[in-house]
């Protein structure tokens, strides 16, 4: 997980998992060639896994690809000239995802990645985000490292750890990470959770406002896998967070 930079103005100072944004150059026709299980995947899928490759790459540095006609996972020592000469680009919008696999020749392992959840931001908040969670094994000896802008630190955590240091006041959380990671915990391990989430149906969650008794309360609907679908939220009126 990667720590925000405080002066960003979305989940400030939180703890979030790697991503970002949709990038026009994710969806290339050309990248369908370029992606490893891309056949059994819709175009709009496709761009989505291709988006979270290519932030997980730019947010702490792992890339999900292989050489192409390699099955496994290029090795931290191949990866570390492609980082040098493609990371900054890519999160700079100096170069696309479509350049990198080209010039070196890759492949993006969109197989790798397991559909986890979808969430959208409640329709009161002003900045609002569609967003298409992944889980995925990380390659054996790749080092994530925070890129140092948007996120100035990161951790290789467990999710109940992450959870009890939220609660502890050391970590800020926000909602939907918060439930993913609860979730998430529930696996145990890489492979339960990978299990678990391939036999779970995706429910789209798009959190509501409830008033009950005078007090406010976040709302999350059944049949997603989540526990504990209610949350009260502060006097404020604004979107729980948990920690500092």
């Amino acid at each position: 997980m990667v720590v925000r930079h405080h002066q960003i103005d979305s989940f400030s100072g939180a703890l979030v998992f790697p991503g970002g944004k949709l990038e026009e150059a994710d969806g290339d026709k050309r990248l369908r060639a370029r992606s490893t299980g891309a056949a059994a995947l819709s175009d709009e899928e496709l761009k989505f896994r291709v988006a979270g490759i290519r932030e997980a790459f730019e947010e702490c540095g792992i890339l999900l690809a292989h050489k192409r006609g390699q099955r496994t996972l290029i090795g931290a020592a191949d990866l570390a000239p492609i980082e040098q000469r493609w990371r900054d680009k890519l999160a700079k919008d100096e170069a696309s995802i479509v350049d990198l696999v080209e010039a070196e020749d890759l492949e993006l392992a969109t197989e790798f990645m397991t559909p986890f959840a979808h969430w959208i931001t409640p329709t009161f908040v002003p900045k609002r985000f569609d967003t298409w969670f992944f889980l995925a094994e990380a390659p054996e000896d790749q080092a994530a490292l925070h890129d140092g802008s948007e996120s100035v630190d990161s951790v290789w955590i467990g999710a109940q750890e992450a959870i009890d240091e939220a609660k502890a006041g050391k970590r800020t959380l926000v909602h939907a990470t918060l439930k993913n990671l609860e979730l998430l915990a529930e696996g145990k391990t890489v492979a339960g959770a990978l299990a678990q989430a391939g036999e779970r149906k995706i429910v789209t969650v798009q959190p509501w406002v409830e008033v009950r008794d005078g007090k406010r309360y976040l709302c999350i609907p059944e049949g997603a896998g989540y526990r504990n679908l209610v949350r009260e939220m502060p006097p404020q009126g604004g979107v729980p967070q948990t920690g500092r």
